[in-house]
């Protein structure tokens, strides 16, 4: 998504080779790691000066010392997945980058390395970086060998409407398969006169700029949630920014603010105890995370859609046998049971895409989605 934009009129204060192991193991980083509670870590790596010094998006292939915080394991089973019979992948570790420990992509690239790992016999190295844009100019720059793939959101393809970046989302990378979907739930205070998205489009057209929506960065999937509904509701309703989630739902619950666009595992507890209503879900279609909740699109507001989707990803060039390899591993993966659960569990919908439809969402969300971007970033969403 595009970077932080200062609050504008309109708007409410809120009070980086090696010998490669000699079996396959999966090389990752973090000790306690959020997502593998039970997993037992090595100590951190420890980076040589020469390493401290080297830029931060180098594009060569990491030694262990100079990825930052590796840590190596040998996991049987990390998804509760038995290995098969592996094809090999090659003498060279793969590396996967992708953004921050503990996020939604940081989830899905380590489950893609166990998946490469398991059936493709590959050593495989989960590169952590905090930017939302240095892991795509890593992969960008990479040789189109198949020894590095990113793992990203649909920040890679809307974060350049806003502002530059050092690479082109549909130019620099060959897509793979569209691996999860994460729809928001649109929530409102439970004392308001609201019990469906018709009700709530309505209410606002007849009290105009006086129901307040709550967000937290400027710019952020739930900014562009709430500014796309505003604009094809035609409704007006007061944006109020916050610093954090915590702070936003603490505000909604106490009826300070009506309206918010959430991620799953923010609001749902609290929707389940009636502290707070969910009328619809972001996505197109009603979703597995959320049964008997419609969709907005078909609650009033037609067309209406958007959502966190993460991918799969390969330097253009990549050899279309070579995508085809980890596409097969991939979706091979995801239609486990136990696979599919931990996803649904982490607030994602496993999908497993073609690489051609995983460039036809890119195309199709950047056409709905850039001019609602741009009013943003230029300050005229209000």
């Amino acid at each position: 998504m595009p970077a932080e934009a200062p609050v504008v009129g309109g708007q409410r204060s809120a009070g980086e080779q090696r010998s490669p192991p000699a079996r396959a193991s999966l090389l990752y980083g973090t000790e306690g790691h959020p997502w593998f509670p039970s997993v037992t870590s090595f100590p951190w790596w420890r980076r040589s000066p020469s390493a401290r010094a080297s830029p931060p998006f180098s594009s060569a292939r990491p030694d262990l010392h100079r990825v930052g915080p590796i840590v190596a394991l040998l996991v049987p089973s990390l998804f509760g997945v038995a290995p098969v019979a592996a094809q090999p992948h090659s003498d060279r570790p793969l590396r996967i980058v992708t953004t921050a420990i503990g996020g939604g992509n940081d989830f899905v690239a380590r489950s893609a390395a166990q998946a490469f790992s398991e059936r493709l016999g590959a050593s495989v190295v989960v590169d952590n970086r905090a930017s939302s844009v240095i892991p795509g100019e890593i992969v960008a720059r990479a040789a189109p060998d198949g020894d590095t793939l990113l793992v990203a959101s649909n920040t890679l393809w809307l974060g350049p409407i806003a502002e530059k970046t050092p690479y082109d989302a549909f130019r620099d990378f060959a897509p793979i398969s569209l691996i999860a979907v994460a729809p928001m739930l649109l929530v409102v205070y439970p004392a308001l006169p609201a019990h469906s998205v018709q009700d709530l489009v309505a209410l606002a057209r007849s009290r105009p700029e006086t129901l307040d929506y709550a967000s937290n960065a400027t710019g952020g999937s739930a900014h562009v949630a709430a500014e796309l509904f505003k604009r094809m509701a035609a409704v007006d309703m007061v944006r109020i920014p916050y610093k954090g989630n915590a702070a936003a739902l603490t505000d909604l619950v106490a009826g300070r603010v009506q309206v918010m666009f959430a991620v799953a595992s923010a609001v749902s507890p609290v929707v389940s105890t009636g502290k707070l209503r969910a009328l619809g879900v972001t996505s197109a279609r009603p979703s597995a995370l959320f049964p008997g909740l419609p969709a907005i699109a078909a609650s009033g507001v037609p067309g209406y859609e958007t959502a966190t989707y993460t991918g799969l990803f390969a330097p253009a060039g990549t050899a279309r046998p070579v995508i085809d390899r980890f596409h097969k591993a991939i979706v091979e993966r995801l239609k486990s049971a136990p696979v599919s659960e931990r996803y649904l569990k982490a607030g994602m919908e496993p999908v497993g895409s073609s690489p051609d439809e995983l460039r036809a969402t890119m195309r199709s969300e950047t056409v709905r989605l850039a001019g609602v971007i741009r009013d943003i970033s230029k300050g005229e969403a209000r």
